[in-house]
């Protein structure tokens, strides 16, 4: 039986960075934000987002990320609407994806809101990968071009570090890439034998 991990960290804490050593390592990764991006363009998903967020949220009959951040980052209801059309269909690929994987004794599934989804209770267990909050700042400003009044309005509609931490199995440091790669390499050790 599969084991599925979940690998979760607030935005700019480096969680890709750690999912691609696990990668590197030979577990299967799962990145439900890059499936999830890809299932807001099927046709499906875009007829029901252009009825729950209107034309607004389109540019050139696409919907657009930007604006479909500007106006759910806001409205809480219009991102729970959100969410409600997505999350389903990212559940659905990935319960695919893991049949399609389930020769490998560990999967990793690295989602940004793995708690706030509740996916979290789909897991066996989940890595949370930290970063102090300045340096997570810093580094989406600089990533994604953007203010610093915009990572934290993205920031805001996450779960806040402690009530993650206080749910997780493992919690990976990623202060600096030597210490990260460290941390990453026990924890792979601890999850891969555990299964073996």
């Amino acid at each position: 039986m599969t084991k599925i991990i979940g690998l979760t960290g607030g935005i700019g804490s480096g969680k890709t960075t750690i999912a691609g050593y696990f990668a590197s390592w030979g577990v299967p990764v799962y990145y439900a934000d890059d499936e999830a991006k890809k299932i807001l363009y099927r046709p499906d998903s875009c007829s029901e987002v252009l009825d729950a967020l209107g034309e607004a949220a389109f540019t050139d009959g696409l919907p657009d990320r930007q604006k479909i951040a500007s106006i759910v980052f806001n409205d809480p209801a219009k991102l729970a609407k959100l969410n409600s059309i997505i999350h389903p269909k990212v559940k659905k690929h990935f319960v695919d994806w893991v049949a399609a994987n389930n020769d490998a004794p560990v999967v990793i599934k690295e989602a940004a809101i793995l708690f706030e989804s509740g996916s979290y209770k789909d897991c066996d267990a989940v890595i949370l990968v930290t970063a102090p909050r300045e340096e997570r700042i810093r580094r989406v400003m600089l990533r994604d071009r953007t203010t610093r009044e915009k990572v934290l309005q993205r920031m805001d509609n996450q779960w806040d570090e402690e009530k993650k931490a206080a749910m997780s199995n493992y919690i990976i440091e990623n202060t600096t890439p030597e210490k990260a790669k460290e941390n990453a390499l026990s924890v792979y050790k601890i999850i891969t034998s555990n299964v073996l």
